[in-house]
């Protein structure tokens, strides 16, 4: 799913990325280590050109479905391994990033970033804005959301 949206910015949203949650009392672990992740990452205004349409590259991936087939394929996982993404994650970012591919392809000129939060993207509001609710804690679905636009030439 695409659908054009106007970003909402809120550079607070970085700071999720050093909140606690479980497994991880000091918050992600990616945090000033990888790339394109907060303190480094550039904050979206500076980086992207707001004047220009942008949008959100959507991988809505069914729940439920998804739990049962993982069941299906490893009927000796306890309900924490198929539940845990860190089981099955390959397989939804492979068709989230064909997605994005595909997007790159028709939109010449646009560049993406898959986590539009470390540069200060609220993606909540900012899909919610554009008439798609995020569902969180996920039960029914989940999404990836990748961000696309024009890089800002300054």
């Amino acid at each position: 799913m695409i659908i054009q949206v106007n970003p909402i910015i809120d550079e607070g949203i970085r700071a999720n990325c050093q909140k606690p949650y479980p497994g991880h009392p000091n918050g992600c672990p990616n945090y000033g280590i990888k790339k394109g992740c907060p303190p480094d990452a550039p904050f979206f205004p500076d980086f992207f050109d707001l004047s220009q349409p942008v949008y959100a590259i959507i991988n809505l991936v069914e729940f439920k479905p998804q739990i049962e087939e993982m069941r299906q394929k490893h009927p000796h996982r306890v309900d924490f391994e198929l539940i845990s993404a860190l089981y099955w994650q390959d397989s939804v970012k492979k068709a989230w990033h064909e997605k994005i591919r595909s997007f790159l392809n028709e939109h010449k000129g646009y560049h993406v970033t898959t986590c539009p939060e470390a540069m200060g993207v609220n993606l909540s509001r900012t899909l919610e804005n554009a008439g798609f609710k995020l569902e969180w804690p996920p039960v029914n679905y989940f999404c990836q959301v990748a961000i696309a636009a024009f890089e800002n030439i300054k």
